[in-house]
């Protein structure tokens, strides 16, 4: 064998040494727990927008990259891998606004009711299978989807429930109906007078009580339910058994995180937590307050549950100002056009709430505000700047809940003081039926303005009311970039100028709701060493025709790098 020049060997070492890096950096790769290839990734990630394959290891993402670079982190008999076969891979998605609790098979579900009728109907089949005096329980009904789009009263119940009392809920859950058995239980007669912030609707040609009572009006009624039969063990093992059928539902819907208003049970979560059975991250408030002695049980509560946590964390302090749009009650600076002698029902006096939003500030939570009109959401905001002027401005990120309606000089004001907008895009394509009824066109022009709010800068994080409206989050991307109703009505959408593209309302549903709860650094996108939240689709949510979006289906859904629901068609 003839001997090698020196400049042949040279070259030999450096392919070995080249061959050596090659493999020690494949090996040096650590193994992942999870894989998913061939995907189309939409990351939310503005630094790196698309990838094909992502990879997790514990309940983080460790690298997000083509589905060449993913093969260093696939080990065999360590690392399960899902191929995608090309389907959409997003962030999970963030309910900002959500009022989720466990899942009662007993309670009437009247959504998308026409022909109220069907309330007699059901409760009467209630009725027969309950106990003379045993609390019968309903709602989502919207009297603007029945045939005559007139309020119900309470004849609709009275004759199939005069031993029991009833009481249902309207879909935004501002005002209920009863049936005369509560009315008279509660002792409320036709001298009774509205409380402050409250509304007894009444027969206008008898004074009497109609069965429907709106806001602080809901405080007046009593009604007791009988008591369970059943052991403390048979009630506790039927209550986790209706919490789980909450978590499987959320899971189903792609749904990883939730920020809930005051009465979330840390304990619930917790025990799931320690049972390895929570299923998504919570992030769960108090209630609006200048008391001390509240405020320091917060405070307590914050201590407990921390920002920097990832599971459990105690949210935002939210209060109301104002109703509902649906229920006539949201307060605007003008009357309503379909109530010339309303403006809405203000749920404390400006003088009290500034007080209640300076002092939460200054004890230094975050605060979420309800509000609906433009003169709540006015006077949201200057509580907002008011606390900036006396306690200093800080990152509050405090937000408006809902921020519905709006003035045109307001919206600038958002970015301005930095305050959120959490915002339920489903709200649009349910109110656009009676919006303009309600408050004429022009004022519609900053209804669920989402659109002019971004062009002024603003912070805006998506979520759903749920159970007001549906907790599937396809609902509300469709509402965002179609603005029309569910069955696909034709045209453009209402104020068209207002849609989103379907990446957008992603970002703000992943992204900017995890901004809304201080999480954006560890959440909201798919990006190396953040939480390993991802949802897979069936379908391409950014190509598919529109009237096709709320038809796609969950196949996939991640969290913490586990999946937590696989559909039974998908591979």
């Amino acid at each position: 064998m003839s001997s090698l020049s020196p400049y042949r060997i040279a070259i030999v070492y450096l392919l070995l040494a080249s061959s050596c890096c090659v493999v020690s950096s494949r090996n040096d790769a650590p193994a992942a727990d999870l894989v998913i290839k061939n995907a189309k990734v939409v990351t939310i990630d503005k630094e790196n927008p698309r990838a094909a394959a992502i990879a997790f290891k514990g309940e983080r993402i460790i690298a997000v990259t083509s589905n060449e670079g993913i093969e260093k982190y696939i080990k065999k008999g360590v690392s399960r891998v899902i191929d995608a076969r090309g389907r959409l891979a997003v962030p999970g998605f963030n309910d900002a606004h959500i009022h989720f609790s466990s899942i009662d098979p007993d309670y009437i579900d009247f959504r998308y009711i026409t022909d109220p009728n069907i309330i007699t109907k059901k409760v009467k089949e209630a009725v027969a299978g309950a106990r003379p005096g045993e609390l019968i329980r309903g709602g989502r009904w919207e009297h603007e989807m029945f045939t005559g789009k007139k309020w119900p009263t309470k004849e609709l119940i009275d004759s199939v429930a005069p031993n029991n009392p009833v009481v249902l809920s309207r879909a935004d859950g501002h005002s209920v109906l009863v049936n005369s058995y509560v009315i008279r239980n509660s002792r409320i007669t036709r001298e009774t007078r509205d409380p402050f912030g409250g509304e007894i609707q009444r027969d206008p040609a008898t004074g009497e009580p109609t069965g429907i009572f709106k806001e602080k009006a809901k405080g007046l009624l009593k009604y007791d339910q009988e008591p369970v039969r059943r052991t403390a063990e048979e009630q506790q093992e039927l209550l986790m058994l209706r919490w789980q059928a909450a978590f499987d539902q959320a899971a189903r819907n792609g749904v990883t995180s939730i920020q809930l208003p005051p009465g979330g049970d840390f304990d619930i979560y917790r025990r799931f937590k320690n049972m390895g059975k929570l299923t998504l991250r919570v992030y769960v408030g108090g209630s609006l307050t200048a008391d001390e002695q509240k405020l320091r049980r917060c405070a307590e509560l914050r201590r407990k549950y921390p920002k920097d946590g990832n599971w459990i964390r105690f949210g935002y302090i939210k209060g109301f100002i104002d109703g509902t749009l649906g229920s006539g009650t949201a307060l605007f600076f003008e009357p309503y056009i379909d109530a010339p002698d309303k403006t809405g029902l203000p749920q404390m006096p400006y003088e009290e709430f500034e007080k209640m939003v300076v002092a939460v500030d200054k004890a230094g939570f975050q605060i979420g505000i309800h509000a609906i009109g433009d003169r709540a959401n006015h006077w949201t905001l200057n509580a907002y700047r008011k606390a900036q002027q006396l306690n200093g401005r800080r990152d509050s990120r405090h937000r408006i809940e809902h921020a519905q309606v709006l003035g045109d000089d307001d919206i600038a004001r958002f970015a301005k003081l930095g305050v959120i907008a959490s915002m339920q895009p489903t709200h649009c394509i349910t109110d656009k039926r009676f919006a303009e009824k309600r408050i004429g066109r022009q004022r519609c022009k900053g209804a669920y303005a989402w659109r002019r709010l971004m062009d002024a800068g603003a912070a805006i994080a998506f979520g759903t009311d749920y159970p007001v409206e549906p907790i599937n989050p396809l609902e509300g991307l469709y509402a965002a970039v179609t603005r029309k109703d569910r069955a696909g009505e034709p045209g453009n959408g209402w104020f068209p100028d207002q849609k989103l593209s379907m990446e957008e309302a992603i970002e703000l549903y992943t992204l900017g709701s995890a901004y809304a709860e201080f999480m954006e650094n560890r959440k909201g996108m798919i990006k190396e060493s953040y939480l390993g939240d991802v949802v897979i689709f069936n379908s391409d949510l950014t190509t598919i025709p529109h009237d096709q979006i709320m038809s796609a289906k969950v196949d996939y859904t991640i969290v913490g790098g586990k999946v937590v629901y696989k559909r039974e068609a998908a591979e």
